[in-house]
């Protein structure tokens, strides 16, 4: 990290809200995201989704009620979570829970479209 460069956020709390599939972080800087579950399964960073190269990601589908069963920290700069559907292999540093929070419109936006293009659903068969 550059001397110029500006801290790596950090959170201040966690909530999982099991009702309504979402996982609420608020940052140090005051900032707050509420990422649905299904957003983050969506978007792990492990290699079954993202694959091990560019162009090999792997479209989820049928994740729309997917929850998170349990959160455990990674060090201090990350948590693994643990989802209904046996998924716990990615690991969310804050900084890129961070970005998911600041991009997820964009990103949802692309993945519903991916959804469509693919002929796939985001509920269960």
């Amino acid at each position: 990290m550059a001397a110029s460069d500006p801290p790596m956020p950090t959170p201040a709390e966690i909530k999982l809200h099991k009702k309504s599939r979402v996982l609420e972080i608020t940052y140090a800087d005051g900032k707050t995201f509420n990422l649905p579950c299904e957003f983050l399964r969506a978007h792990s960073p492990s290699a079954e989704v993202r694959g091990h190269g560019p162009g090999q990601e792997v479209l989820q589908t049928g994740k729309k009620e997917v929850t998170i069963d349990r959160i455990e920290p990674v060090g201090t700069y990350a948590v693994q979570l643990y989802f209904s559907d046996g998924h716990d292999t990615g690991i969310f540093s804050w900084e890129l829970l961070y970005s998911y929070g600041e991009n997820q419109p964009d990103m949802w936006a692309h993945y519903l479209q991916r959804l469509q293009e693919a002929g796939a659903s985001r509920d269960k068969k």
